[in-house]
C-alpha cells in the first residue's frame, strides 16, 4: 500500500509532545513513523508512478500551519473505541488543496487534514486525554516544507520519495 504524507516541522517542545501523546496511545503506529498529515492512504501499488509523477509536479511553496483544537472520531457501534485527532485551523485549505490533486477520484469521504494522536477502547478516555492536550499542548505552530512517498508492507514502512516544496 501505498502513502502520501506531508512532514510538520515543529519546534522541538511541540514535536517531543506529539510523539510523546502518539507513543503513549498509539503505540503500534508511533513505532512506524512520527507526527505526519496523511494526503493519500492506502493507494494501490501500481499508482506509484503516479503519485510520483504528481508530486515532482507540484509547485507549491512550504506553508505554515496552527493545531488548534482536538476532535474525537468514534469508531462505529458495537467499537467504543474513539481516534483522537490535533486538527489545524491555518493550513487545513493548503493540505486540503494537496489532498484533492492527489485524489482526482473522490472516495466520498470528506477529508479532514489531522495528526493522529492516539486510538482508545473508549470514547470517554479519548475526551479526557483531549481536554488535557487542549489544556496544555495547544495551540501549536508548524509548517509543512515536505511531502513523502511511502510504502507499507506490513510492519515495514520505506521511504520511496521525498519532495520538497519550492518557494
Amino acid at each position: 500500500m501505498l502513502f502520501v504524507v506531508a512532514w510538520p516541522v515543529l519546534s522541538e517542545a511541540d514535536d517531543t509532545a506529539l510523539r510523546r501523546l502518539r507513543a503513549q496511545y498509539y503505540p503500534r503506529e508511533a513505532g512506524l513513523i512520527g507526527p505526519h498529515f496523511t494526503l493519500v492512504f492506502g493507494a494501490a501499488v501500481k499508482r506509484e508512478s503516479e503519485l510520483r509523477e504528481t508530486l515532482e509536479r507540484l509547485q507549491r511553496r512550504p506553508f505554515w500551519f496552527v493545531l488548534d483544537r482536538v476532535v474525537r472520531f468514534d469508531q462505529t457501534p458495537p467499537s467504543r473505541a474513539a481516534y483522537l485527532f490535533a486538527v489545524p485551523g491555518d493550513g487545513a485549505a493548503e493540505l486540503t488543496e494537496l489532498y484533492e490533486m492527489l485524489n482526482p477520484t473522490p472516495d466520498g469521504e470528506v477529508f479532514e487534514p489531522h495528526i493522529t494522536l492516539g486510538l482508545f477502547e473508549r470514547a470517554a478516555d479519548a475526551e479526557q486525554v483531549a481536554r488535557i492536550v487542549e489544556r496544555q499542548h495547544l495551540p501549536m505552530h508548524g509548517r509543512v516544507e515536505s511531502l513523502g512517498l511511502l510504502r507499507r508492507d506490513g510492519e515495514r514502512l520505506d521511504t520511496l520519495a521525498t519532495i520538497q516544496l519550492g518557494g
